[in-house]
């Protein structure tokens, strides 16, 4: 495989159809906004925007991609939108994405994770055997797919997986789908001129503008400072990588890149921070509360609680020499520009502007790092 390919190339992007499953929530609205930007023809599949109010709605998407709201798990509306869309690369984020949610709703998450990625990949197949001319699949996964053994080296891709609580385990078995769904690609790779190249992707814990879920950390303190409240953590003590949102995102576009022409890199890969700005909820907190000034403050709840790992850490080594990736934005950085952000909003600025700026402040500065 070749080495230090860094630079997400525009000119790659401009004119390709991508498909965007989950393009309605936080992460998706930062990466089909990139994308767009980028002169992509973006199609998203989605639910309507999970949260009130929505990034994706605040920075007026509809206006800008073709949307299909639809279930991930309605098979004939997903293998329908992707004949539609006729896409060159598929990003599949749709998901049940939060822990807490997953015990209270286990069925469902294994609904939606499990069997809502069996139906993507299915209906890519179909759509392939069809002649449309799909060449690259990325499966949007998660740290937590690990088994989860605490340990102080990060997670490497070649690492058992499993996950303990619902949405963790669910992940892991999203892992075991793709690998058996890219054998298949590949084994029918030889019946068609078309060869879909599969990979997985697992970031850590991402933070930025936007983001308004409940039950994640970095929301529930912005929530919390808007209403004078303190911060409640729930577990101060937890160990996780952050990351601001355009991290990974930076990530998937540079391996969408190689996986369309070659499909060497259909494996599974690492988006992680610096070792550096894996720490503690609580040191992220009360960074995030000194630099927003003023009452903002924070208390540790003393209830009992779901469990969830105390520690997880990715080794990112495989990113970094194989795709030339690495983590641009510190987590200082990454705080202030989440901060900025949020202020920004509080302002009444357009949030479209907020985000385009702050992902090209993210590029130029991606380009200083390559020189």
């Amino acid at each position: 495989m070749p080495e230090h390919r860094i630079r997400i190339n525009a000119d790659f992007w401009k004119g390709k159809n991508v498909l965007v499953t989950g393009h309605t929530g936080f992460k998706g609205t930062w990466l089909s906004l990139w994308l767009q930007g980028m002169g992509a023809n973006v199609t998203g599949y989605s639910l309507e925007p999970p949260t009130n109010p929505s990034l994706f709605e605040l920075c007026r998407m509809e206006e800008i991609v073709s949307s299909t709201t639809a279930d991930i798990r309605n098979m004939p509306a997903l293998t329908a939108a992707i004949k539609e869309a006729a896409p060159d690369i598929v990003f599949h984020l749709a998901a049940q994405p939060l822990v807490r949610a997953s015990y209270m709703n286990p069925i469902e998450t294994y609904e939606i994770n499990t069997m809502g990625t069996v139906n993507l990949l299915e209906a890519v197949r179909q759509a392939v055997k069809s002649g449309v001319p799909v060449k690259a699949v990325i499966h949007v996964s998660t740290d937590k797919c690990y088994s989860q053994l605490d340990e102080a080296r990060g997670y490497r891709e070649t690492d058992r997986l499993g996950g303990g609580d619902p949405y963790s385990n669910s992940k892991a078995l999203t892992e075991l789908i793709v690998s058996s769904y890219r054998q298949i690609y590949e084994n029918e790779a030889g019946h068609s001129n078309a060869k879909v190249a599969l990979a997985s992707v697992r970031a850590g814990n991402v933070i930025g503008g936007g983001d308004w879920a409940e039950d994640r950390l970095i929301p529930d303190c912005f929530r919390a400072i808007l209403q004078g409240n303190a911060v409640n953590l729930r577990y101060p003590q937890a160990v996780r990588p952050w990351q601001h949102v355009l991290e990974p995102l930076h990530g998937y576009l540079l391996l969408a890149q190689h996986l369309y022409e070659d499909s060497q890199f259909a494996q599974a890969w690492n988006f992680g921070p610096e070792d550096s700005d894996t720490v503690t909820v609580e040191e992220v907190v009360s960074h995030l509360c000194s630099k927003w000034g003023g009452q903002a403050s924070y208390l540790v709840d003393q209830a009992e609680h779901p469990h969830e790992a105390h520690v997880l850490r990715l080794d990112c080594t495989k990113s970094r020499n194989l795709l030339g990736w690495s983590p641009r934005w510190n987590l200082d950085t990454a705080i202030s520009k989440s901060i900025e952000w949020v202020k920004g909003y509080e302002l009444k600025e357009d949030c479209r502007e907020l985000c385009s700026k702050q992902i090209q402040e993210f590029v130029e500065g991606s380009e200083l790092h390559d020189h």
